[in-house]
């Protein structure tokens, strides 16, 4: 290859600087015109020719023709970061916070963005300032003790009007993330300290419903005890009537008999000398004397 720059037996320097400038020229040529170009994962690709829009690339490789500039315009999801962003609450407290907001813009809107707010698919700046005035448009709603104990339902309203404020950008809210609230350290003071007494006050509260809930279990049981008693005390005088009712029914219907039938006052005497001679232990008077009864020797009239 060298003596094609051979020439009687001389090196000729300047056809090889010639050649040399040539050939780093085609490459560069090349390399700036080469016609096959490729959009990353996350990203759209938009041609333009002359600065005007001509189409939106998606992902992958593409054919570029020399007179066409493809620029890469991010649609990943991206985060702003919106440090001590200031309000005033619904009672005129101060109050700070420090905002993540997540977002990405909307791949149908990519042509809009590019012609009208980012280049490149960062909208940082338009979506720290939304941010802070949502935030302040949010917090004026509350009280700053609301603020507080309702900050779920704050962190929706934020995000629910801020994805309203960032759509004429062509953006969308992924989500926000919001740190504790700031107000004056006097202010967090007293609230500490009111925070303190509520605890307590329920504290008490929940004492005086448990004692009181004793002393109702504690009626309960002594009435359920007293009517017991009074069931027992109740079925006793309720037995002792029925034998007295049953007593009396049996003497009213012997009187009844007795009246009726002098074989019955016969046969109770018979009863009653029965019971006395099962008592009797078969000695007989020592001493008799006129008129003495003598045991089992009573004899009628009509014994024959």
């Amino acid at each position: 290859m060298i003596n094609r720059y051979m020439k009687d037996g001389q090196f000729n320097i300047v056809k090889a600087i010639v050649e040399g400038c040539i050939a780093f020229l085609l490459v560069i040529l090349l390399v700036a015109f080469w016609p096959v170009r490729s959009v990353p994962t996350g990203f759209r690709g938009v041609v333009s020719v002359g600065g005007k829009i001509s189409g939106i690339q998606g992902e992958g490789f593409m054919l570029l023709a020399p007179w066409q500039k493809l620029s890469i315009f991010n649609v990943r999801a991206e985060a702003a970061e919106i440090k001590d962003a200031d309000g005033a609450t619904f009672d005129q407290q101060p109050v700070k916070t420090s905002l993540v907001v997540r977002y990405s813009v909307v791949p149908g809107k990519v042509a809009e963005v590019f012609e009208q707010y980012s280049r490149d698919g960062n909208l940082d700046s338009y979506i720290a300032t939304a941010s802070m005035d949502t935030f302040k448009a949010v917090t004026a709603k509350y009280t700053a003790p609301n603020l507080i104990s309702q900050r779920p339902q704050v962190a929706a309203d934020i995000l629910a009007l801020l994805r309203i404020r960032v759509a004429q950008y062509g953006a969308q809210i992924i989500n926000v993330d919001m740190t504790n609230f700031a107000f004056n350290p006097a202010y967090m003071a007293a609230i500490n300290e009111k925070t303190n007494q509520d605890q307590l006050l329920q504290a008490a509260e929940k004492k005086v419903l448990t004692v009181t809930a004793q002393q109702k279990e504690k009626v309960a049981v002594a009435e359920a005890e007293a009517k017991a008693v009074q069931a027992v005390a109740d079925g006793q005088a309720y037995a002792v009537l029925k034998k007295a009712e049953a007593e009396a029914n049996a003497l009213r219907i012997q009187n009844t008999a007795l009246s009726q039938s002098k074989d019955v006052l016969e046969l109770r005497r018979i009863e009653v000398e029965m019971v006395k001679a099962s008592k009797w232990n078969g000695a007989l008077p020592v001493n008799m004397y006129a008129g003495a009864p003598m045991p089992f020797l009573q004899v009628g009239k009509d014994s024959k």
